[in-house]
């Protein structure tokens, strides 16, 4: 789970402080474990300083905070302070753009050559998949992933994301899909053709940003009448 560290503190030599904040970055190179920082001002008193810092965990922060740069830059802000600066430690409970990153990883993951990775740091074990192609949804990652495996068996493809929304523990993604008919696709020998099509996705994440649940809708019409199916059955 994403963790925050709030470092809450007054002093009136701010600008030694940002200079120190420079220093512990360049001190900690190769070893820091945060993801993240900014620095705010209090509006109202210009003596108040707070520093956010994200890490990937709560067990990251701590191999941040036991690293001896660390303890050294730490002495050298207290002495710049005016009183003992004081921590807030954060578990986030929700990160709308955590959310929007990870579903945008999960498509470029999905049409990555080679073998599927493992995406076990993506998706949940017991997702629940809603597709109106499918007789049946797809529940957890090992069926997903084999879902997966037949797309990717019967073409090389990629994806464009064209808007993404995140609101809440949602996030909804408009796609458009390019890709090369190469294998059996229900039933449906190579073509060798390119084909194409739109579509949108929601998923909905839990509070460590892996996805739980997905609602897929796309031309699969348009994608069959590109494959000749439609031909066929004219004839």
């Amino acid at each position: 789970m994403t963790f925050v560290q709030l470092i809450d503190c007054k002093t009136s030599r701010f600008d030694e402080v940002n200079r120190l904040m420079d220093t512990w970055v360049e001190r900690t190179k190769g070893k820091r474990t945060a993801t993240h920082s900014l620095i705010g001002k209090d509006r109202s008193d210009s003596s108040h300083i707070i520093e956010i810092v994200e890490f990937p965990s709560y067990e990251e922060a701590m191999r941040n905070s036991n690293l001896p740069e660390t303890d050294e830059v730490f002495r050298e802000m207290v002495a710049l302070c005016e009183e003992m600066p004081t921590f807030t430690d954060l578990d986030v409970v929700r990160d709308e753009q955590l959310y929007a990153a990870n579903a945008g990883r999960l498509f470029e993951a999905i049409a990555t050559k080679g073998e599927l990775p493992p995406l076990n740091d993506l998706i949940a074990e017991n997702y629940h998949d809603h597709d109106p192609a499918n007789d049946q949804d797809n529940i957890g990652l090992d069926a997903i992933r084999r879902e997966m495996g037949m797309w990717r068996g019967a073409f090389d493809f990629t994806f464009t994301l064209e808007d993404q929304i995140a609101q809440g523990d949602r996030v909804c993604t408009r796609w458009t899909w390019n890709g090369t008919h190469k294998g059996d696709f229900l039933g449906i020998p190579s073509t060798g053709r390119t084909v194409s099509m739109t579509g949108t996705t929601i998923f909905r994440c839990r509070e460590d940003g892996k996805i739980v649940e997905g609602w897929w809708q796309y031309d699969r019409l348009g994608l069959m009448a590109q494959l000749g199916v439609l031909d066929q059955l004219e004839i």
